[in-house]
C-alpha cells in the first residue's frame, strides 16, 4: 500500500470521526443542552438533528418525560402530636435544563434524592399544621394541593424541576398505635356484643313469658270448655238415666245395688262390718224393694 493510499484512509477515518462527533440527535422524549469547555452554550435544544463543534462541544440528553418519585414510608406528627405513617409519591419533569444540569450534574439519582428530601420536609410541615381527621379525610385534597405548590416552587428554584402532582398512597398508624387501636376496637366490639346478648336475653324472656301466659290461657280455656262439655254430657246422661230408670224403679234400685256390690267387693282384702239384715244385702237375701 502506497503512502498516498494510507494517507487517504487516515483522512477518511478522521473525517468520519469528526463527522460522528459533529452531529447529535435529540428525541421527542428528551431535553438536551450543549456544553463548550464545561460552559453551557445552548440550554434548551429542541428535538431533531443538531450540529456541534467536534471535540470542543458536547451534548447531554436527559429524559424529558413525566417521571415518578416513589418515596419510602415516613413517620409524621399531626397537630395533636399523633403519629402517622405516610406513603407518598410525586410526579415531576425537567423544566429548566440548564439549572437541572447545574444542580444535579444531570444525574436523575441526585435529583430524586434532593427532591425526596424536599418532599419529606414539605409533608412534615403540612401534616404538622393539621389534625388527624383533616389529614386522613377532612383536608386531604387541600393538603395535596398545598404540598404540590410548595414543592414545585422550591424544586423549580433549586433543581430546575417542575413538580406536577404529589399524592399520598396510604396513611397508616404506627404498629404500636395499631395494636392499641385494635385492642380498643376489640373491647368496644365485645361491649356491644354483651349489650346485644343482654337485649336478646331480655327479649327472649319476654317472648317466653308471653308464650307461657298464652299456654296457661289456652289450657284454662280448654279445661273450661272440656268441663262444660263434660257437664253437658253428664247432664244429658243423667237425664237419659232418669228417663230410663223412671220406667222401672225396681230395676234401677237393683242396678244400683249391683254396682255398689261390685265396688265394695272389688278387692279380696275389703272388709265390711255391717248388719246382715241391713238393706244393703236385701237383694242378696232375695228380697225386693217393693212392699
Amino acid at each position: 500500500m502506497s503512502n498516498k493510499s494510507l494517507l487517504g484512509i487516515i483522512v477518511l477515518l478522521a473525517a468520519i470521526i469528526v463527522g460522528w462527533n459533529s452531529f447529535f440527535v435529540v428525541n421527542q422524549t428528551e431535553r438536551a443542552i450543549v456544553l463548550q469547555f464545561g460552559r453551557v452554550v445552548d440550554n434548551d435544544v429542541t428535538p431533531g438533528l443538531h450540529f456541534k463543534l467536534p471535540f470542543v462541544q458536547e451534548a447531554h440528553q436527559f429524559d424529558g418525560r413525566l417521571l415518578t418519585l416513589d418515596t419510602a414510608t415516613q413517620r409524621y406528627l399531626t397537630l395533636e402530636k399523633k403519629a402517622l405513617m405516610v406513603d407518598s409519591y410525586a410526579k415531576w419533569r425537567i423544566a429548566d435544563v440548564q439549572r437541572f444540569y447545574t444542580a444535579t450534574s444531570g444525574l436523575r439519582a441526585i435529583a430524586e434524592e434532593r427532591l425526596s428530601r424536599q418532599l419529606e420536609s414539605g409533608l412534615r410541615n403540612e401534616v404538622a399544621r393539621r389534625t388527624l381527621h383533616e389529614v386522613v379525610s377532612g383536608e386531604r385534597d387541600q393538603l395535596m394541593a398545598d404540598i404540590t405548590a410548595t414543592l414545585d416552587e422550591s424544586a423549580r428554584r433549586e433543581l430546575g424541576i417542575e413538580v406536577v402532582d404529589v399524592r399520598v398512597k396510604a396513611i397508616d398508624l404506627p404498629n404500636e398505635v395499631n395494636r392499641s387501636v385494635f385492642d380498643r376496637m376489640s373491647s368496644e366490639r365485645e361491649r356491644e356484643a354483651r349489650e346485644h346478648r343482654a337485649k336478646g336475653r331480655e327479649l327472649g324472656e319476654g317472648i317466653r313469658a308471653d308464650a307461657d301466659r298464652q299456654q296457661r290461657v289456652l289450657i284454662a280455656e280448654a279445661f273450661r270448655e272440656s268441663e262444660k262439655i263434660r257437664g253437658d254430657g253428664d247432664a244429658k246422661a243423667a237425664k237419659i238415666y232418669a228417663l230410663a230408670y223412671t220406667k222401672d224403679p225396681e230395676f234401677y234400685a237393683f242396678s244400683r245395688s249391683l254396682h255398689a256390690y261390685r265396688e265394695s267387693f272389688s278387692s279380696k282384702s275389703d272388709v265390711l262390718v255391717l248388719d246382715p239384715k241391713s238393706d244393703f244385702f236385701k237383694y242378696l237375701r232375695g228380697e225386693s224393694s217393693q212392699p
